[in-house]
């Protein structure tokens, strides 16, 4: 799935794996998000993912250059999870409809385990 834009001089694709690398990026810049979550349905185990694996923990759908994107996340333990979840969606949104020039219409967070930061 790809985003396009048409321009005067051309079409712009952008790949749904670019948007979430710079989604996860974005998002695990946030207060409170330890990091993106892997989830094993076989074993139902959550895995917290390197920063090598964002991408893995997101989701990004587009359609007529409209997206929604699904965040697995693990946060930080003693905070408040709407607070997080709040600030989560909206820098996302701000940043990666400034990055593509698409719209970001909706965001689910899917808080998959919570941790103590040391």
């Amino acid at each position: 799935m790809r985003g396009r834009i048409n321009n005067k001089l051309g079409e712009i694709q952008i790949n749904a794996d670019v948007i979430a690398l710079y989604a996860g990026t974005t998002a695990v810049e946030c207060f409170g998000i330890v990091g993106m979550a892997a989830v094993s349905m076989k074993d139902g185990l959550v895995k917290l993912l390197k920063r090598e694996s964002l991408t893995h923990g997101i989701t990004v759908e587009v359609e007529d250059n409209h997206m929604s994107i699904d965040f697995h996340v693990i946060v930080s333990y003693g905070v408040s999870i709407c607070a997080v979840a709040d600030n989560l969606i909206e820098n996302v949104k701000y940043k990666v409809e400034a990055f593509t020039g698409m719209e970001v219409d909706k965001i689910n967070i899917y808080v998959e385990g919570v941790r103590v930061i040391d």
